[in-house]
């Protein structure tokens, strides 16, 4: 939501406006408030398209049809104004996500609830066919999720079946990837309740995989692919394939009806066949999106007074490409799911952008706040600095490409190289931006180099793959870590131990050459022993090379498991080796350190099985939405600590959310804000609080568990849910 701005009208036909939902092209979309408190969705189109004869005619028509609209799943039209110089229409108002911003915010819906959304869906749709209508344009965009179920909405381009288009001749209006083949070629007099189908079964397959099923990209390859390919449907589950397949069949006549995908969808085993009297679908979400409906229907019923922003002459809407902030002109294309409800206008051979003022539209003139992301891009850290600079990259395009939003985002990068003076000279930079926090710096020289410039500037700086040590003395107030601190590596180990694989018995090899990260891991394991057990301690010399002595000590001992203290690959495939040839076959764990290629090709079959903990998830296996998105944009498997930069771009935004959203916020606010806000993310929940710079929930909940399995690492999760 944002402030009316000095334009604003204090109220429409009898509705005292509220707040801005959104603006478009077509008109804005406010919050309003009927006389008896309920709240609406009150759509005014401007002035100058209700100029024109044609536009109106349609607009009355549209509207006459869609009040006669019942359905339970359906937002109806309580009111409207055909006739004023600005006509509108208010809708019942419903405050939670869109299906986009769920799915791409927290990844495909589990199984259970894509039957549900799409049972309600298709007796939505079913509603809709039985009153002669065609909604033509169903979208994530255009359903909303609700506490008792899906709401299909928009039916701004709805048209009576077999009525001539009011539209240009041979137009296509729609969504690009969520548009029948007869729809998208522009064959109009084929065009009805089936190319509804078709597109619902688009929906569906994007619910359950995360990945729309003609792909994304510029309208006509979409188009192209829509009219000529097979959908891509490798990652929707399997008992839901069969049906999808079905609702995208090129031709109309092999589809089924609306009501039999409703019926096909309901199974009895998860109790998803209401009876007739029981209209509700309580629960059918995850938590976490409930968590958002939750917090949007408290936002919504908690509206202050109405204030006024002031005039500026941004206010005006503008079409926005939400992968480009550059303004497009009015016949590029819009790329769909983006900051605004985009529709589509094919006519002839060019493509022009028809923006409907839709709940969740946003227009072109959303305050734009930058991130920036300051890392090593080219030095010794590359690898994890590209995963982390991709990861917030693609954080900072879904959510401009959301529903709903009130602002934008921007991703400013600072290749620091590992080096000091570009590191002071990176933050500096930033600084004179005032950027609205600082994501990265992943190595400890240039985090202690930067620190002094941010403080100073009061600049978050959000630490991804670093756990900011060699900051504890600096009291850098503004200093938030979202990984697990290298001081507590022993924590999942320790429970591996004692619930996994519990052992009496525990012998570290303690690697001196590890310094202080070894020397802490020995001492947590030799203070809190596994399973309440014991834990000798047995050293190798820093520089040596001869890890026999310890190894036979450590079987002397009669230890039930083993666990390398060191940091070196190479040096942990040599304890390993020595372990196997004395054929010892217990648990052996070590650290993320020596999780790399170097550990498998030389320890080979006596690495087999080593368990690891780790303070990243595993960056392929995050989310499904996350990991196909990732390879759609940058052409590979996410890398580590990617998906943490992607939860650090949502706990920035979600802080910025807290505090409205608008241009003016300082970044000493938003520093303030991140320890005041919870995040669920795709690798873990980040929350904080005053004074405590590190993750404030259960510390086992910050660290992860990997085994070695076929020569690779494979994921076991989160260390204190592995069973």
């Amino acid at each position: 939501m944002r402030h009316l701005t000095a334009d604003d009208p204090d109220e429409i036909g009898g509705y005292r406006l509220l707040a801005r939902l959104g603006s478009g092209g077509m008109g804005v979309v406010y919050l309003a408030r009927t006389a008896g408190g309920a709240l609406v969705a009150l759509k005014r189109i401007r002035a100058e398209h209700a100029a024109d004869p044609a536009f109106r005619t349609r607009f009355r028509r549209e509207v006459a049809a869609v009040r006669g609209l019942t359905g339970r799943w359906l937002v109806p039209v309580v009111a409207a104004d055909t006739e004023a110089r600005e006509p509108w229409l208010a809708t019942e108002f419903v405050p939670g996500p869109s299906l986009v911003e769920a799915v791409d915010g927290f990844g495909a819906l589990p199984i259970p609830a894509v039957r549900t959304l799409g049972s309600f869906l298709a007796d939505a749709l079913t509603a809709v066919h039985d009153a002669g209508l065609v909604h033509r344009d169903v979208k994530p965009g255009n359903v909303l999720l609700a506490l008792d179920g899906p709401r299909l909405i928009d039916f701004g381009i709805a048209y009576a079946a077999g009525a001539t288009a009011l539209t240009a001749p041979d137009a296509v209006v729609g969504t690009p990837g969520f548009l029948a083949p007869e729809h998208a070629q522009a064959r109009g007099g084929e065009v009805g309740p089936a190319s509804d189908v078709f597109s619902l079964g688009c929906v569906l397959a994007y619910a359950a995989s995360g990945r729309r099923p003609f792909g994304s990209g510029h309208a006509a390859g979409v188009l192209f692919r829509t009219v000529h390919e097979a959908p891509d449907l490798g990652e929707v589950p399997g008992e839901l394939r069969a049906l999808i397949v079905a609702c995208l069949v090129k031709d109309p006549a092999g589809r089924p009806t609306a009501g039999e995908v409703a019926a096909g969808l309901r199974d009895p085993r998860v109790s998803l066949a209401r009876e007739a009297t029981d209209d509700r679908a309580d629960g059918w979400l995850p938590p976490a999106i409930l968590r958002v409906v939750a917090e949007r229907s408290a936002r919504a019923l908690d509206v202050p007074t109405p204030q006024r922003a002031p005039h500026r002459p941004d206010d005006d809407p503008a079409l926005s490409d939400p992968q480009d902030a550059r303004p497009p002109s009015r016949r590029r294309v819009l790329l769909m799911g983006g900051a605004a409800a985009a529709t589509v206008v094919a006519a002839g051979g060019g493509v022009a952008a028809y923006l409907t003022a839709g709940r969740g539209d946003t227009g072109g003139a959303l305050p734009v706040h930058t991130i920036g992301f300051q890392a090593d891009l080219s030095g010794g850290k590359t690898a994890d600095g590209v995963a982390q600079e991709r990861g917030a990259r693609l954080a900072v395009e879904q959510h401009n490409a959301r529903t709903g939003i009130t602002f934008r985002l921007a991703l400013d990068t600072g290749d620091d190289r590992g080096d000091t003076a570009r590191a002071e000279e990176a933050a500096r930079r930033f600084t004179e931006a005032k950027v609205a926090a600082v994501l990265g710096l992943n190595t400890s020289a240039v985090a202690l180099a930067a620190a002094r410039h941010y403080q100073e500037a009061r600049t978050a700086m959000v630490l991804i793959s670093s756990d900011g040590a060699e900051l504890s003395g600096q009291n850098i107030t503004t200093l938030c870590v979202t990984r697990g601190p290298e001081s507590l590596l022993a924590l999942p180990l320790v429970r591996y131990l004692t619930a996994v694989r519990p052992v009496e018995r525990t012998a570290v090899i303690d690697d001196q050459d590890a310094e202080q990260t070894g020397t802490a891991l020995t001492n947590q394991l030799r203070t809190v022993p596994p399973n309440g057990g014991t834990t000798s301690v047995h050293p190798v010399a820093a520089g040596s090379d001869d890890f026999a002595p310890a190894v036979r000590a450590a079987l002397a001992a009669k230890a039930q498991a083993v666990v390398f203290s060191g940091t070196s690959p190479e040096r942990a495939a040599r304890c390993a080796r020595l372990l196997a040839d004395e054929g010892f076959t217990g648990p052996r764990l070590g650290t993320w350190h020596i999780m790399q290629p170097d550990f498998l090709q030389e320890a080979g079959s006596a690495g087999r099985n080593w368990v690891f903990g780790t303070p990243f998830t595993d960056p392929a296996g995050a989310s499904r939405t996350f990991t196909s998105g990732y390879r759609a944009r940058f052409g590979t498997a996410p890398g580590r600590w990617a998906p943490e930069a992607y939860d650090a771009v949502g706990l920035v935004a979600r802080a910025l959310e807290k505090l409205g959203g608008a241009a003016d916020i300082e970044p000493g606010v938003v520093a303030e804000r991140l320890f005041d806000v919870t995040y669920p993310g795709i690798a873990k929940t980040l929350s904080f609080s005053k004074g405590e710079r590190t993750l404030d929930a259960r510390k086992e909940a910050s660290f992860f568990l990997f085994r070695e399995q076929g020569e690779a690492f494979r994921f076991l999760g989160r260390s204190d849910e592995v069973r």
